[in-house]
């Protein structure tokens, strides 16, 4: 990492060190002047545009500076929203026009929205813009599934330290594939593991309970930012973010009514509006209006001519989780417009590589309960039916169309696995090879392989996972992938990697084709 990016760290870490890892939020107070501790972080990364997203401890006006260097010459200044407790002190600011390729240094600063001159510790941050010209070459980090199944912020092994490990990486940008924070998780402040050790976790109130209120989903994502290696990543690399499940129960789908007596609220409609919500208060994506429901998940980040980024949605427009045995099915895990929408966006795409961010695989069987099913996958090996028939028109177009370079990457599944999908195997046969490849946890427990489902013809050319449910990371690695585009061939190389520094599995795709 270059000295300059070190020194702009060093600075930022500094503002916030009143958030050290396990401590208390910051107090809601109104002496002095407004603080940032909560960091700052930036999203949706492209050659001129970003988004910036920082937390006031009080009302205050959101300020940003840009600049080329770390010493703010010749700075830009881009004026933000008043920040209060509509968005809960949140807000984000939209920066455009900027040089593609570049790096690019920014402060945010919070002013009293009565006086001015009375600004807070500004705190720093920087990310590189997508490049114009292919030759650059793109690298980026995937993973998800974050404080999950009990194993939160564990101070005695560092906190989530996989984020220390990817930071050190540099990458130009972290896919986060959804399941960012377990609202209906509660964590207790400890756990005796198998062998006797204990498990210690940081307990906040609104963790101490499954989300229902606003508040509470609210205090799901702030409690990830309680820990400094958090903080530290989110002020270097830029986030591509997606939701799953665990935002706001599991395997919640539209129109459910909870027969769980731990909440309240039984519509999940309700609590997927308020966790939604939250989601776009506390992330910064381009397309979620901080502290409304306008706008959407799904998007594509482009990251230069190298690379597309489809986000999907595969939790907002899905039918009911059902065994899946349906011949005739048009709403599917996407939902029609949204299927509309990838087609028409995947055929103008121009990206020698377009990565599919999906948020649950395709070919893997997950369940829910005894006869329903979660993701794509229902178990029956023969011609698709239920949401395999919409994944088969997808997959059908792609062939159709020619559209090169497709490659899925998901989490979901709490161990790490890549897939090669080919038509000789399957029970489908008109589409085009292709991989998928799965990794996390990123902060959670791991659990053993899902079993494949053969429509689509998977083969399973590399897995690694614990051999009993919810092993805790104590016990287990953590799981995160790399992709790195060579920007003179155009190669795409995947890399499994296991916390650690260890890379498990590689896998380099020629661009180009339509099915590899």
């Amino acid at each position: 990492m270059p000295y300059n990016r070190r020194a702009v760290l060093r600075s930022s870490l500094a503002a916030s060190a009143a958030l050290t890892l396990g401590a208390a939020a910051p107090a809601q107070v109104l002496r002095g002047r407004p603080s940032a501790g909560w960091g700052v972080q930036t999203g949706d990364v492209t050659s001129s545009s970003a988004t910036v997203w920082v937390r006031s401890d009080r009302p205050a006006r959101m300020l940003v500076e840009t600049s080329a260097t770390e010493s703010f010459r010749r700075a830009h200044s881009w004026h933000g929203p008043l920040l209060g407790p509509g968005t809960d002190f949140t807000g984000t600011t939209a920066l455009r026009g900027l040089p593609a390729g570049e790096q690019i240094h920014y402060r945010v600063s919070l002013t009293d929205p009565e006086d001015p001159r009375r600004r807070g510790e500004p705190v720093l941050g920087t990310f590189r813009t997508a490049p114009a010209h292919r030759r650059s070459g793109v690298r980026f980090l995937w993973s998800g599934d974050i404080a999950g199944q009990g194993w939160g912020i564990n101070p005695d092994i560092g906190g989530f330290r996989a984020y220390e490990e990817m930071r050190r990486l540099d990458p130009d940008f972290f896919l986060c594939s959804g399941d960012t924070v377990y609202a209906d998780g509660p964590l207790v402040p400890s756990v005796t593991l198998p062998d006797g050790r204990v498990w210690r976790n940081v307990t906040t109130e609104e963790k101490s309970k499954v989300a229902e209120t606003l508040d509470e989903y609210r205090g799901n994502f702030r409690y990830n930012l309680l820990d400094a290696n958090v903080r530290r990543f989110n002020a270097q690399v830029p986030t591509v973010v997606q939701w799953d499940d665990h935002e706001v129960r599991n395997n919640w789908y539209p129109g459910q009514i909870l027969d769980d007596a731990r909440y309240t609220e039984k519509d999940v409609d309700v609590l997927a509006e308020r966790a939604l919500r939250a989601f776009g208060e506390y992330f910064p994506v381009s397309t979620l209006r901080t502290g409304g429901r306008e706008g959407r998940m799904h998007r594509v980040v482009r990251y230069g001519p190298l690379l597309d980024v489809f986000v999907l949605d595969m939790r907002s427009h899905r039918n009911a989780n059902s065994p899946g045995r349906q011949a005739d099915d048009t709403t599917g895990i996407l939902g029609a417009e949204q299927l509309a929408w990838l087609k028409r966006e995947l055929a103008r795409s121009r990206a020698v590589w377009k990565v599919l961010a999906a948020d649950m695989p395709l070919g893997l069987v997950v369940p829910d309960g005894a006869v329903n099913f979660e993701a794509v996958a229902q178990g029956d090996p023969g011609a698709p039916l239920g949401r395999e028939l919409q994944i088969a028109e997808l997959l059908r177009f792609i062939k159709h169309r020619r559209i090169t370079g497709t490659v899925w990457l998901t989490a979901d599944v709490h161990y790490t696995s890549a897939q090669h999908y080919a038509p000789e195997r399957a029970a489908f046969a008109d589409f085009a090879p292709f991989w998928e490849f799965v990794s996390g946890p990123l902060a959670a427990g791991g659990f053993p392989a899902n079993a494949l489902d053969a429509t689509f013809g998977p083969d399973r050319v590399y897995v690694r996972a614990p051999e009993r449910a919810n092993v805790s990371p104590m016990e287990s690695p953590q799981y995160f992938g790399e992709v790195d585009i060579d920007g003179g061939s155009g190669e795409l190389t995947v890399r499994l990697r296991a916390e650690g520094g260890t890379v498990l599995f590689s896998k380099v795709l020629q661009p180009g084709r339509v099915g590899q």
